[in-house]
């Protein structure tokens, strides 16, 4: 009789910690590109300039200027630069250069 006393106590105990899980949303994950990376943005050849933007942004990259169809992306903490050249909405070329050029 005790054991199951003992088992009816630990079933109440488990059903009492159930009510302790926190279930606010959790803040948001901010998800890293599958390609690219901080230094190097020669992957994103051929993506749609419009929705590369976001993933470029994500590596931690600023637009730093642009002349034409061509921009210059700039990533402060690597010092990394990529020439990004868009024709018909994709990025045409995409060409790392000197931070100088940035």
């Amino acid at each position: 009789m005790k054991n199951v006393m003992g088992i009816c106590a630990g079933f109440v105990g488990i059903a009492a910690l159930s009510g302790c899980i926190e279930t606010s949303d959790p803040e948001p994950v901010q998800v890293r590109p599958a390609v690219g990376s901080s230094s190097d943005l020669s992957a994103f050849q051929g993506a749609r300039a419009g929705q590369a933007e976001n993933g470029l942004e994500n590596l931690g990259y600023q637009l730093a200027r642009t002349q034409g169809l061509t921009a210059y992306w700039f990533n402060q903490a690597t010092g990394a630069c990529a020439r990004i050249v868009t024709a018909d909405g994709r990025y045409q070329s995409v060409t790392m250069v000197p931070s100088g050029d940035c």
